[in-house]
């Protein structure tokens, strides 16, 4: 294919479809913005690999998988998990310590059932989906989810009387 031909056949591919792989970007990501820079990380991945999906016929579902992942692999990153407030917490003197209470929640953690304690650090404190904590601790989805239920009750039964 001539480089005119490929990047002819790309721009038409691209005006046709445009509109609508932006909108499934946005589905993926929930802001304009993002879709946006998703949507450009998308085709210019998809205009490297043009040749060899041209010839499959398949450059829509590759182009969708590339966003899934591209997506998948922003949304790790660090930045990405901050969430700004609008509100800053009022600091009063008769409220614990940030030490006070660290050492407070490892107290309450420590007094929850292994299995327990296990899935709430990996899931609350680690962020692991539940997928992921139920390959890591080699038991079921369901099982992480009512141990998780579980653990969280207890903590917050245990630590509510000091808020």
């Amino acid at each position: 294919m001539r480089s005119a031909d490929r990047d002819a056949a790309f721009t038409e591919f691209v005006a046709a479809r445009q509109t609508h792989l932006r909108r499934i970007a946005y589905a993926l990501c929930g802001d304009w913005h993002k879709a946006e820079d998703l949507l450009q990380t998308a085709l210019t991945r998809l205009y490297v690999a043009w040749p060899r999906i041209r010839h499959e016929g398949g450059e829509e579902a590759y182009v969708r998988q590339i966003m899934v992942r591209a997506n998948i692999d922003d949304s790790r990153r660090p930045w990405r998990r901050e969430r700004p407030t609008p509100d800053l917490p009022d600091r009063a003197g008769d409220q614990p310590t940030p030490v006070e209470e660290r050492s407070a929640l490892f107290d309450a953690l420590q007094s929850l059932p292994e299995q327990q304690r296990k899935v709430v650090v990996l899931r609350h404190w680690l962020g692991l989906s539940v997928r992921e904590t139920a390959t890591e601790l080699g038991i079921g989805e369901g099982t992480v989810k009512s141990h998780s239920s579980r653990g969280l009750a207890a903590l917050e039964a245990v630590l509510a009387p000091q808020r």
